[in-house]
């Protein structure tokens, strides 16, 4: 069975342009410099030749790598989300108990996870942490700096950034 990847459609879009970028301009342009660098003779002793090869097997690499989430991305509509639990696509304020601070997070796949930018993981401890839970509800989050008290505050719909 195919493990689905929940992905918004913002985030779906990212990677089909990453995808198409590297299929039309930046494989072409691998092949260009390794034609080129053929031209300059001995390939044994040719470091130009070697770095256009290895740059070549990172982007093949990473085209199927691409291809691989595309395919098994389950499109979901932030917008259109429940704001009755915390959820895929949410945006989540959270209270911490001890120091008072408010943080703000908005739920998304992985691929799309970014702190700085307010995003996390659905599948991260934070996360998983937050999933299902709804406005009032208090848990504890395991930190590297120990354990974490937090209530959460608001749950909102998420917008497709």
């Amino acid at each position: 069975m195919i493990e689905r990847v929940p992905m918004s459609k913002t985030g779906y879009a990212r990677l089909r342009e990453e995808l198409l970028r590297l299929q039309r301009v930046d494989r072409l342009e691998v092949i260009t410099a390794i034609g080129v660098a053929r031209e300059h003779g001995d390939l044994k002793e040719n470091a130009e030749y070697h770095a256009a090869k290895e740059r070549q097997s990172h982007i093949e690499g990473r085209i199927m790598e691409l291809k691989d989430k595309l395919g098994r991305a389950e499109i979901i509509d932030c917008s259109a989300v429940s704001c009755a639990r915390a959820v895929f696509g949410s945006v989540v304020t959270i209270e911490d108990l001890d120091s008072g601070q408010e943080i703000v997070y908005q739920l998304l796949g992985p691929e799309e996870a970014d702190v700085k930018k307010g995003s996390i993981s659905v599948f991260s401890p934070w996360g998983r942490a937050i999933i299902g839970k709804t406005i009032g509800d208090e848990f504890e989050v395991k930190t590297p700096s120990g354990v974490r008290m937090l209530e959460v505050i608001d749950i909102k719909s998420g917008v497709e950034a």
